[in-house]
């Protein structure tokens, strides 16, 4: 762990920077992860926010938890079946990350 800088985690996932790539963002949640650069980050949010858009069946009891949404990842070649839950706390873990890259390089540059 001393190798890694936490950016933010939450009960679905982590993100984080490699001491020694300072330039892209490990974000992992689940059993998947990914190397992204914050608009990389970005474009992935906006992923989360076109499907949460999305309707689920009708009627269903279990349209929170039904992993039956396909949410684009930044990899052209990979999509990941999720469900209303998991798209929350992705996109929490996202927007968090961006919110704390951007606050940090903000404070960096005002005392340039």
């Amino acid at each position: 762990m001393k190798d890694i800088e936490i950016i933010y985690k939450n009960e679905f996932g982590i993100s984080f920077q490699w001491k020694s790539k300072r330039e892209k963002v490990q974000v992992v949640f689940e059993d998947t992860g990914f190397l992204l650069s914050l608009e990389e980050i970005k474009s992935f949010q906006k992923n989360v926010l076109q499907v949460e858009a999305e309707q689920c069946c009708q009627n269903c009891e279990y349209s929170r938890s039904c992993r039956s949404l396909l949410l684009k990842t930044p990899s052209q070649k990979i999509d990941l079946a999720v469900s209303l839950n998991e798209l929350d706390q992705i996109n929490e873990l996202l927007g968090a990350t961006i919110f704390k890259l951007e606050t940090k390089a903000y404070v960096a540059n005002s005392y340039n």
